[in-house]
């Protein structure tokens, strides 16, 4: 089956259970659809560049998925009738990343980054 990357935002007034809520529902729907919810990852709350529904920050959540587009067509139109979800991306990959996203790692396990003058 493909591989899927998703990054979506929800609203701010959420909790972090509600919106790791959302993470296990999603999954859920995938797994109805034939699909499986590979790894998961909260990124939390951060700032967002320029507002959304009037909102400034929102909590980000990051799927790495082994689905049908069937499956992943459904999530995403899910996740778009969704009131908390704000945004949604996805992203076909010919292969999922070892270890925690770039998100998650620490300042100084981050190697590809220029160094400051």
């Amino acid at each position: 089956m493909p591989l899927y990357e998703h990054v979506f935002i929800s609203r701010q007034d959420l909790s972090n259970t509600q919106a790791e809520g959302l993470v296990e529902h999603f999954g859920t729907v995938l797994a109805d659809n034939g699909g499986k919810l590979v790894e998961h990852e909260y990124w939390g709350v951060k700032t967002m560049a320029y507002k959304i529904n009037k909102n400034r920050k929102g909590h980000y959540a990051f799927l790495r998925t082994d689905a049908p587009s069937e499956a992943v067509q459904e999530m995403e139109r899910l996740m778009r009738l969704h009131d908390d979800v704000m945004r949604v991306l996805t992203i076909k990959v010919d292969e999922h990343a070892e270890g925690p996203s770039v998100q998650m790692q620490k300042r100084d396990e981050r190697d590809n980054r220029r160094e400051r003058r």
